[in-house]
């Protein structure tokens, strides 16, 4: 029984994603795009590297196979450092999973698609936003997700290389040199990811200039530290026309209701709409950095909390924790520890429409059905603030 117990043949779980609600079959492409304008912030002597996913609304996916959510390189990496902390490592078939897109299927061009950019959580990759990014895609949106180089726990590149997350090493030397080196690391860590933001726009940019893609609008959502992306870009660059922040905290602190540290969105707001959607428990409220900026801005803005959620729920743990709890035998501290108490189908469901909702409105012109308007008898989960 031992032997069973650590040996190769024991079973791994496998989970599956969500299918995405959208009229539209789902494409996509990945790329390396090189900045050699920008030399790497994390290693020397290489210029700035990124990979990015191309989600976009397909013509036709017969013969697309469609793609697993990690490669098995970023499944390794994600395996050895991610942020579940109570997940039994190697017991988890991170690469077995299907995504709902279909490898190199031909871009339906039938109009304008407003293009919306996604940052994931600091030490996640940009695959742990899948449900979102395909729910989007199957709406008409094209989404570029983009992977932050050695802050993401592995990035795999053309070839087979994989380079992983540098950010554990470098939290650890700044513990041992003081508060204002941890401070500093999370305002480089900021910083670095504005700055791929901005190179993903430019190459979007070009998108447009050559026709690949018909110009439209650009918005941009993330999760945690992707959200502070987000929203930081808005303020920094005029091409984001707006910004969804999942649960990402605007300031450098080590809890989100610490005061202090903010960051310069956060002092001085955006002009532009902006969506915030926060954990049971974080709102403008009490979470300092958000009630600046909320009394900072200008524009549209709503304030959300999803009851019952915790701060992974804005990612796709929502879905893949339970399962691999029922598969491993984990207790359910272990599920609601990581994704609260919201049952998986509520948030997920929540989270596409709102977040779908504030882009057809502010990237289409549609206000649709008028969710944003207030609450809404189709979603109790959701508490306007």
């Amino acid at each position: 029984m031992a032997a069973d117990a650590t040996g190769p043949t024991r079973r791994r779980a496998r989970m599956k994603l969500p299918a995405p609600t959208g009229p539209y079959a789902v494409g996509t492409v990945s790329l390396r795009l090189v900045d050699r304008r920008r030399a790497d912030p994390w290693v020397a002597g290489r210029s700035r590297e990124l990979m990015v996913d191309v989600r976009y609304p397909a013509r036709s996916v017969a013969a697309h196979p469609r793609v697993p959510q990690m490669t098995r390189g970023e499944a390794a990496g994600f395996d050895r450092v991610n942020n579940f902390g109570d997940l039994p490592k190697d017991r988890v078939d991170w690469s077995a999973t299907r995504t709902f897109a279909h490898l190199g299927a031909p871009i339906d061009r039938r109009g304008p698609r407003p293009v919306v950019l996604y940052s994931p959580g600091v030490g996640d990759p940009r695959t742990l936003g899948t449900t979102l990014t395909d729910e989007l895609a199957s709406h008409g949106y094209v989404v570029v997700a983009v992977d932050h180089t050695y802050d993401a726990s592995a990035v795999e590149f053309p070839g087979g290389r994989v380079e992983t997350t540098r950010l554990p090493q470098e939290f650890e030397r700044a513990l041992k040199e003081g508060p204002e080196a941890v401070v500093a690391l999370m305002e480089k860590t900021s910083a670095v990811r504005v700055a791929d933001t901005r190179f993903v726009l430019d190459e979007v940019d070009r998108a447009f200039a050559e026709g690949r893609l018909e110009r439209a609008p650009v918005g941009m959502f993330g999760q945690s530290a992707g959200g502070f992306a987000a929203l930081q870009t808005m303020h920094d660059d005029g091409r984001i026309t707006a910004a969804a922040n999942l649960d990402g905290v605007l300031a450098y602190v080590s809890d989100d209701h610490d005061e202090g540290n903010l960051s310069s969105v956060a002092r001085d707001g955006v002009d532009g709409p902006l969506l915030l959607m926060g954990m049971d428990g974080d709102d403008r409220t009490n979470v300092p950095s958000w009630r600046a900026l909320w009394e900072h801005s200008d524009g549209w803005r709503r304030d959300l909390v999803l009851r019952g959620a915790q701060h992974a729920t804005y990612t796709d743990a929502t879905s893949l924790i339970p399962q691999i709890a029922r598969q491993l035998g984990l207790p359910e501290e272990t599920v609601t520890g990581l994704v609260g108490t919201v049952p998986a189908a509520r948030a997920i469901g929540a989270q596409r429409a709102y977040v779908t909702a504030f882009f057809d409105r502010w990237l289409r012109g549609d206000a649709g059905g008028h969710l944003l308007d207030g609450p809404s008898a189709r979603f109790p989960e959701v508490r306007f603030v």
